[in-house]
């Protein structure tokens, strides 16, 4: 897995676990990979990993059965939409925003631009 410079190891590892529930492609109740596991598959330190899980089972994205490992939580696609939202609208959107008025891109231009991408 290549990382970025800009966010911890242990949320860009979070996001990406998080695309793959959103993806579909890690089920609601589905048995994630352990921490030595996933340590092992995008080479990291196993804490990187534990702190990872740590982070989405206080966020309610997984949980545990205890001897048995981590699962996605039943309602982790709704949590996963409801944080994002959050982030996107406190920090990112006021940026985005500032730089389309900047560049002078209207809302008219904005909303074609989006339609177009939605039709991709």
């Amino acid at each position: 897995m290549n990382f970025k410079d800009n966010k911890a190891i242990y949320l860009q590892i979070a996001d990406r676990i998080g695309d793959d529930v959103l993806s579909g492609k890690l089920a609601v109740e589905a048995k994630i990979p352990s921490v030595r596991e996933m340590a092992a598959q995008i080479e990291v330190n196993a804490n990187t990993v534990a702190r990872t899980y740590e982070y989405l089972q206080q966020s309610g994205i997984i949980y545990t059965k205890r001897g048995l490992g981590y699962y996605v939580a039943p309602d982790a696609r709704d949590t996963i939409v409801r944080m994002r939202r959050e982030q996107l609208m406190q920090g990112e959107m006021d940026y985005f925003l500032g730089q389309l008025k900047a560049v002078g891109i209207t809302p008219a231009d904005l909303a074609k631009l989006y339609q177009a991408y939605l039709e991709k």
